[in-house]
């Protein structure tokens, strides 16, 4: 039991009473929704930053993180990152999560810097490593988001998306070069970007104006800078 993590936990909660632990995944991905999840946690659990964890490590914790936890889980789509950028979407998410949370009152502690929610709270740099509530966080949103690729495999199965997960790796990015981009890539994110056409961007998005129109100029402007 890392004991460290809940002794940070702690601190936070003796001074503010109940905490919740926010934390995203998918955030430096080329395809795919960014998920957050928020998380009180009820007793103590071996958590640790769910990057440091095998599949199997981070399916077990979840389950057991089910168990004895309140959780909340919020979603922006790739279609929302396009059109409100990276960091705006993960706010969204995280604020979606603590919605479903429903608990106000409580002080969160939240992964990352410049991350400024609807609730009270404090941002943690390297919180996954340094707060168990922030780790539970941090496997919730790893498997949830894992679990959506896996899914959203089958719909595209050429692009091996439960290989990786839409991270950019060389396999997707080679994918992504044979077949091109689809409606889940992040049409703004440059590996995409200059891959398109006004005639593609339109296929793509068909009636989304919001997300032709941002894609539209951010294309635009690359084109310009190049």
């Amino acid at each position: 039991m890392r004991k460290e993590l809940f002794l940070f936990d702690d601190f936070y909660r003796s001074n503010f009473g109940t905490i919740i632990g926010v934390d995203e995944a998918g955030r430096g991905c080329i395809a795919g929704p960014v998920v957050a999840a928020a998380v009180i946690l009820l007793e103590p659990l071996d958590v640790y930053d769910s990057k440091q964890l095998t599949p199997s490590q981070r399916e077990a914790l979840f389950e057991q993180i089910q168990k004895c936890a309140r959780i909340g889980i919020g979603v922006a789509t790739e279609e929302e990152i396009d059109i409100h950028n990276i960091l705006n979407a993960t706010r969204i998410a995280m604020n979606r999560a603590l919605e479903k949370l429903d608990c106000p009152e409580a002080f969160v502690l939240v992964d990352g810097k410049s991350l400024k929610l609807l609730q009270q709270g404090a941002c943690i740099v390297k919180g996954d490593r340094k707060s168990a509530s922030i780790a539970a966080a941090s496997i919730v949103a790893k498997v949830t988001r894992d679990r959506m690729m896996e899914k959203f495999h089958e719909q595209y199965p050429e692009y091996d998306f439960r290989v990786h997960k839409g991270y950019a790796t060389k396999e997707h990015l080679e994918k992504l070069r044979r077949y091109g981009p689809t409606p889940l890539h992040r049409l703004t994110f440059r590996p995409v970007l200059e891959m398109l056409n006004e005639d593609l961007l339109t296929k793509l998005v068909q009636k989304d104006s919001d997300r032709f129109f941002a894609v539209f100029r951010k294309m635009h402007r690359f084109v310009s800078s190049t």
